[in-house]
């Protein structure tokens, strides 16, 4: 994803034309993304660009945070579990981002109607509109059906994801040295989105309830869909059908073959490690700061706030990652990451104790300052962990492979969660009782420390340079015609074979 040291003559011309531009202060800093964002557009075409501002930007960004708020409020007010339970509940609907691989392998292997992608997209968007609706018109729900409602939308976002992961995949695979770009492109997307829809959050569950907000993500879900109508590919014409089971098995055997190989297991071992030990009480502390009498007892209008501030913070760390942080070691940065997400931690403990308070300091501003610095944190230790992913990729299982990599991620949050809700359920932490929370903030914190010492599983080399052997790094899968007709791109995208035949 960053620079390689002989860059494609049109990746080159892209950087020149960036640097070439005035370089006086202010112009420079309201110019200088503009003319990235140009560079991108001319070497990835503009209809890749969009397609992942509408799923990242969008879907994930604006979407999520709206159903983060709404959902939190929703088990809370509606439902009203315990903040254990909540914990375990979020758990389950986040499992359609771990079997990613099984869409990843569907989108690859398996065509509707002659397509690879398109039926997918298509399939997301029904399924999170219907999904939201069901969940948002019916008053009184059995906790089952809602679960199984917000796992669906959940699902639609999972599946939407992993089909433009493939797309982000491929091209970082083409242009090496604008991977950290598209990386950042994501990031930067998710961010924006996420900072308007948590500016946003809190007031619309103020106004129209928990149930009101899951009806507006059917609009995200409506875009989704509309992707999928404006995607342009190439139709397979008797596509062998009978080979599917041969081909599941070909991508099997890539991806295991590829899974063997140090370079990729170590980095996988970490990457689920070090999201696993660091526990989310998250519940717990939403739980508290809402409702009890000795917390902030914040405002539904003022948590959204709260959380758009700090999403300003990812933004911050996806701007900083591009712009100074890109070129560093893996190692050397997931250990500063993860030193201040250490340090970090100790300003939740800070808060629950009321330790702000004796300073002086008022708790919106205690919190808004504890959500930033964290989100930033996050951000940083999450951007070369994508770019590490992307960078492991074989040729052919692109889009399996990388939602592999991630569904490791997400299996790690998943792990996190569900032992973070026993904690709290061992500490007996309730809706009303938040006497030994600071013990669980102390436990996570210390829990952090644990990946330090498993940073010897992360590649300590150039994060510029090919991390795979050219063996792996060209694993095919199908042939070449079918790779050919895999190959996505949206409406008007012109493929050009100096650059994308290399």
């Amino acid at each position: 994803m960053m620079g390689e040291e002989e860059r494609l003559p049109t990746q080159r011309d892209g950087a020149e034309e960036i640097h070439s531009k005035p370089e006086n202060g202010a112009r420079t800093c309201v110019c200088g993304p503009i003319y990235w964002f140009r560079m991108l557009a001319k070497e990835l075409h503009w209809s890749f660009v969009f397609g992942v501002v509408i799923v990242y930007g969008m879907s994930q960004g604006l979407g999520g945070a709206l159903a983060m708020v709404g959902t939190e409020y929703y088990m809370k007010d509606v439902q009203k579990v315990q903040p254990s339970d909540a914990q375990f509940y979020s758990g389950i609907t986040s499992i359609p981002w771990i079997v990613k691989p099984i869409w990843g392998l569907l989108t690859d292997v398996v065509p509707v109607f002659g397509f690879h992608r398109k039926p997918y997209f298509l399939f997301a968007g029904f399924m999170g509109v219907f999904a939201m609706l069901f969940v948002s018109t019916h008053k009184e729900v059995h906790i089952v059906l809602a679960l199984l409602s917000l796992t669906a939308g959940s699902a639609s976002v999972a599946i939407a994801d992993v089909t433009v992961d493939a797309c982000v995949a491929q091209k970082s695979g083409i242009h090496p040295s604008l991977a950290a770009d598209i990386q950042s492109l994501c990031a930067l997307s998710a961010a924006i989105g996420s900072l308007v829809g948590f500016s946003f959050s809190g007031i619309f569950v103020h106004l129209i309830g928990p149930q009101g907000v899951f009806g507006l993500l059917t609009i995200p879900a409506w875009l989704v869909l509309l992707v999928g109508l404006l995607l342009k590919e190439n139709r397979i014409s008797n596509f062998p059908y009978e080979q599917m089971n041969q081909n599941f098995l070909k991508a099997g055997k890539s991806m295991w073959k590829t899974l063997k190989c140090p370079e990729v297991w170590r980095p996988c071992l970490y990457m689920y490690l070090s999201f696993s030990l660091s526990l989310s009480i998250s519940e717990g502390m939403f739980y508290w700061a809402t409702d009890s009498k000795d917390g902030p007892s914040f405002s539904k209008e003022i948590i959204g706030y709260v959380m758009a501030i700090g999403s300003i913070g990812s933004l911050l760390g996806a701007i900083l990652y591009q712009y100074g942080l890109k070129n560093c070691p893996f190692r050397d940065l997931l250990m500063w990451a993860q030193i201040l997400s250490c340090l970090s931690g100790m300003l939740d403990l800070a808060l629950v104790l009321r330790w702000n308070l004796k300073l002086g300091i008022p708790d919106y501003f205690f919190v808004v300052i504890d959500s930033s610095v964290s989100q930033l944190i996050g951000r940083l230790k999450w951007m070369p962990l994508l770019v590490l992913s992307s960078k492991l990729c074989p040729a052919g299982i692109e889009g399996t492979f990388f939602a592999l990599l991630m569904s490791i991620d997400n299996f790690g949050l998943l792990t996190s969660s569900w032992f973070g809700g026993l904690l709290l359920r061992v500490l007996k932490v309730t809706r009303t009782e938040f006497g030994n929370l600071w013990v669980a903030v102390l436990v996570r914190n210390l829990l952090r420390i644990s990946p330090l010492f498993l940073l010897f599983l992360v590649p300590k080399g150039d994060p510029n340079s090919a991390i795979l052997s050219d063996e792996i790094l060209n694993l095919k899968v199908v042939d070449e015609e079918n790779r050919e007709n895999e190959n996505v791109e949206l409406v008007s995208l012109v493929r050009s074979s100096d650059s994308d035949g290399r």
